[in-house]
């Protein structure tokens, strides 16, 4: 939409009225609700919903809504994030050796299927710096290994304070973040096979073939201190069979990575994941 809006995503725990109150707080203040979602999840015993209104009309200023709000949210004992449309965040794209996922996001980037701006992209390989220069796209290499992967962690972290970076994608970047690092910066998707826990370490589509599976997936998810096993925000399979060799299996599964990468970022951009313990609700 042209007309900026503002987006709440609220959980708290389950109790009558909550609509209500929710949506009279917009209401009371002259907004006009374009796209309400909700969700409760009886077995945690708690409320989530997404709510967008339109700003144009609306009687607050931006910076007045949050403490607003607030005095609603409180007494409910409700966790909350409040985002703008137009507020447009920027994105640092981490790789390693394979392209797929970079080129993937750099082309749906500038085909404008997301709002983002992407201005840099770490690696610790030099293979992929051609392809940042073909996008006007800073590179930064940074090696790491298990000697120096701490201290190779502050220099990721100062280029993400230097590009006020808001989103870290790891597009098959095939290292592990420490859990200092995830801590000083949680705002991280990865993408691997779905082949966990089943396949894990090297090779897992040569095992997957080896076992003669006849699903193979994709799994976009936050990055956490566990690894591998943060809140999955999208996830994909396709069909293979017996005629599908190793280099089948590659194919089909690097199409899939692309596919269910996107749909994870553009989702987080668009504001529409609500983390809640160790799982997520994605509003459509």
């Amino acid at each position: 939409m042209s007309s900026p809006t503002a987006i709440l995503l609220i959980s708290c725990p389950d109790q009558q009225g909550l609509v209500a109150k929710f949506a009279n707080f917009i209401y009371a203040n002259g907004g006009n609700i374009i796209h309400a979602d909700q969700h409760t999840d009886f077995a945690a015993g708690l409320f989530l919903t997404r709510l967008e209104w339109q700003l144009a009309g609306f009687n607050l200023p931006r910076e007045f809504i949050a403490p607003a709000f607030n005095a609603i949210a409180q007494p409910l004992n409700a966790k909350w994030e409040l985002h703008f449309s137009d507020t447009v965040p920027r994105i640092a794209i981490w790789v390693s050796k394979q392209d797929h996922c970079l080129f993937d996001l750099i082309w749906r980037h500038r085909a404008k299927e997301f709002t983002a701006e992407i201005p840099l992209i770490i690696s610790n390989h030099l293979q992929l710096q051609e392809v940042a220069e073909q996008f006007c796209i800073d590179y930064h290499h940074i090696p790491v290994n298990k000697d120096n992967k701490l201290e190779q962690e502050v220099k990721q972290l100062e280029l993400l304070r230097q590009y006020k970076i808001d989103l870290v994608v790891l597009a098959k970047y095939m290292q592990i973040l420490s859990a200092d690092f995830i801590a000083k910066f949680p705002q991280i998707i990865n993408i691997h096979h779905s082949f966990l826990p089943a396949f894990v370490g090297a090779n897992p589509y040569q095992k997957a073939f080896e076992r003669g599976v006849k699903i193979i997936g994709a799994t976009a998810h936050y990055v956490t201190s566990d690894l591998d096993a943060g809140p999955i925000i999208e996830q994909d399979v396709v069909r293979v069979s017996h005629r599908d060799e190793v280099e089948d299996l590659i194919r089909k599964g690097k199409d899939l990575e692309r596919i269910v990468l996107a749909r994870a970022v553009r989702s987080h951009l668009q504001n529409r994941v609500l983390v809640y313990g160790n799982r997520t609700v994605v509003f459509e």
